[in-house]
């Protein structure tokens, strides 16, 4: 088992353990759905046997198995939650990610709830619901440092980490115009901020946030300004995937999630499984 995925399973024990009003007050909890854009409820498809969810068991918290062998993480468990809407039956099945639509094209399940990106490409080939994750790029600093909120003045003066060759790169030369100290992987990009070698690091913020809360960063330091969600840098997000031919389930799916969201089942299952918010 990973280091990442020990991590996050004993967050997830300690979520748990908590009140919601408790860490609802420390975790912040995203929201992609416009309240002023509500769909004519759909039907749900009419169906005798079970919706087949497709996973991938190795990225937490939106995938993996959980100490019962059995695949959860964010993104199964908002796919069981939308089949409970739906009143589906429905079973989940892990697979190797890179098989995932390959298996779906196979009619070897209906639905992929893991984190494969919205891409142009992914549309032309399936259908997908509105994005109901996406990934933020965060700066993170020292908490000792008392270095200001990132922005362009106060990166003019400062030295700031990223991952060589990245969207993150891209991101920091384009609109605040300066020039990062580029590290070849986030590890080593961790150590140098921590050993206070750099006063910012940029990056993807779940990661960041895995980091944050893990044992390596002991405490040193914390998401500072806000996220970063640019769709032509940092993508569109996830979603629930289907074949073109499910358009009757996709529907019912994406009005599954807008309903979930809308009656706090979201947010319950994000302060599960993000006990150090990405956001």
């Amino acid at each position: 088992m990973t280091q990442g995925k020990v991590w996050w399973l004993l967050c997830l024990g300690l979520a748990l353990s908590l009140a919601d009003g408790a860490a609802a007050e420390t975790v912040t909890i995203p929201n992609f759905w416009n309240p002023r854009a509500r769909l004519e409820r759909p039907q749900p498809p009419q169906t005798t046997r079970a919706v087949r969810f497709l996973t991938d068991d190795e990225f937490p918290p939106l995938h993996f198995t959980g100490p019962d062998g059995n695949p959860t993480g964010f993104a199964v468990e908002l796919a069981r939650a939308a089949c409970e809407k739906l009143a589906l039956t429905c079973t989940v099945q892990a697979r190797r990610f890179d098989t995932l639509l390959d298996a779906l094209s196979a009619n070897q399940g209906d639905v992929v709830a893991a984190a494969i990106p919205l891409t142009p490409s992914l549309r032309a080939n399936f259908l997908a619901t509105r994005p109901y994750f996406r990934w933020p790029a965060r700066f993170v600093a020292r908490t000792d440092r008392g270095v200001p909120e990132p922005d362009a003045k106060a990166l003019a003066s400062r030295s700031v980490g990223v991952l060589a060759g990245t969207a993150h790169e891209a991101y920091l030369k384009t609109f605040f115009r300066i020039t990062p100290r580029a590290f070849p992987d986030l590890g080593s990009a961790e150590a140098a901020l921590k050993r206070g070698e750099i006063d910012y690091l940029f990056a993807d913020g779940v990661s960041l946030a895995l980091w944050i809360g893990g044992v390596d960063a002991a405490g040193c330091c914390a998401f500072a300004g806000g996220d970063y969600l640019e769709n032509r840098y940092f993508g569109e997000g996830i979603g629930l995937v289907t074949r073109k031919e499910d358009e009757v389930l996709a529907r019912a799916l994406d009005d599954a999630l807008q309903r979930l969201w809308d009656e706090g089942k979201y947010a319950e299952l994000y302060l599960r499984f993000f006990p150090v918010s990405p956001f």
